[in-house]
């Protein structure tokens, strides 16, 4: 991996740690820790820490059966261990005193701490404050939000490859809706092709997704399928359930490479579709068409969201307004910002975003289109490629 394209987020992190008086950042969270480190343990049912201080070298604390992973992963060259496995010579059985002795060592014991209060639980925290009784405690998830808005050269270049990964599910996935296929078939279709891709292009990157403490995703190319009604499910395992003419199908792609995610849903017509579900569906399409000239540098994000109720008011659909129009993506499938109403503040190049105005109409259609958007200096960049207008098969 290479260290000198992690530089500039871990100096955009220092930065805004001087500005808000932290002394040393502590992160937990799978994706915060990953994107301090560049290790993704896939599982994590050791704690992984993730030291970042405001000044001196960055460290990370891993359980000593994911050393040599951490080791052939990670841009940091300060990795300690704990607890026991094999011969790995370890600082000690528990994460919580090896932590608690690299912190005091450091210098830390009575400084300003950052953590992530919106991930940790009460549990941990209280832990925390039993190591360092002196330290006072800071919470730092907005700093590390607001640093990972702004997507590195790495980052954007895997969104790239995720984003070609997305398409060629998305490709198959439409074929295998015209083949006739159940939900399932044409998931399994579709990650299939993604898959076989993966391998052939992309031979050295990893497609891993982040874990948790009771279970790991080691593979995160994945496809959902829902047919007519099922549309407002949103997220549920496909069925054997088979499309019919005249409804529509609506395909649900997230990819990742090397912990960057891509999106790429289609709603997709089987046959003639009824006037009502047509016309809501070119309906999404045109207002989609209309956001895409506003997303560049210095448009609110809530501007983006006001042109897509405009819209839907202009064509009969207010009453069906969603909450938001898309969202952040990265290390997260689903991160900040929120594309809604409420969020102003505005757009800056090298963020990551989909665009996803949709209607649910209860008893009449679900829609759904979306793709993953890069803000570039002048505009907006489309890294999902596949057709998003009106798909029939």
């Amino acid at each position: 991996m290479n260290t000198m394209s992690h530089q500039p987020r871990l100096e955009r992190l220092r930065r805004r740690m001087e500005e808000a008086g932290i002394d040393v950042m502590l992160c937990f969270k799978p994706e915060n820790s990953f994107y301090l480190t560049g290790f993704n343990p896939i599982i994590y049912s050791h704690p992984v820490v993730a030291i970042l201080p405001r000044e001196g070298k960055a460290s990370m604390l891993v359980h000593a059966l994911r050393d040599d992973h951490a080791r052939a992963s990670t841009f940091l060259e300060d990795i300690r261990l704990y607890g026991a496995w094999s011969t790995k010579v370890t600082m000690g059985p528990s994460w919580l005193e090896a932590l608690k002795t690299m912190l005091t060592e450091g210098g830390f014991a009575e400084a300003v701490v950052g953590i992530e209060e919106d991930f940790l639980p009460m549990t941990r925290y209280r832990d925390l404050q039993g190591i360092l009784p002196g330290a006072r405690f800071a919470d730092v998830s907005q700093l590390v939000f607001e640093t990972r808005l702004i997507k590195d050269a790495d980052e954007i270049a895997n969104a790239r490859a995720a984003a070609a990964i997305a398409d060629v599910g998305m490709y198959a996935a439409v074929d295998a809706v015209g083949q006739g296929g159940n939900e399932r078939e044409i998931a399994i279709t579709s990650m299939a092709a993604m898959n076989r891709y993966w391998a052939e292009t992309y031979p050295d990157a990893e497609v891993c997704d982040f874990g948790s403490l009771e279970g790991g995703v080691q593979n995160g190319l994945w496809t959902w399928v829902f047919t007519h009604e099922r549309i407002f499910m949103n997220c549920d395992n496909p069925t054997v359930r088979r499309p019919v003419k005249g409804e529509p199908v609506f395909i649900d792609i997230w990819t990742i490479v090397n912990g960057i995610h891509a999106e790429n849903e289609r709603t997709v017509a089987v046959g003639t579709l009824p006037d009502e579900i047509k016309r809501a569906i070119e309906s999404i399409i045109a207002i989609r068409e209309s956001i895409v000239p506003l997303i560049k540098p210095g448009t609110p994000i809530s501007e983006l969201y006001a042109q897509a109720r405009r819209g839907l008011e202009e064509n009969g659909y207010g009453r069906f307004l969603p909450g938001r129009i898309g969202h952040g993506i990265g290390l997260g499938a689903h991160e900040g910002p929120s594309l809604d109403a409420k969020t102003s503040f505005p757009l800056e190049a090298g963020m990551l975003l989909t665009l996803e105005p949709n209607l649910r109409m209860p008893g009449v259609c679900g829609t759904q289109i979306s793709d993953t958007i890069l803000v570039t200096e002048t505009g907006c960049e489309c890294l999902t490629r596949s057709p998003n207008g009106f798909l029939q098969v």
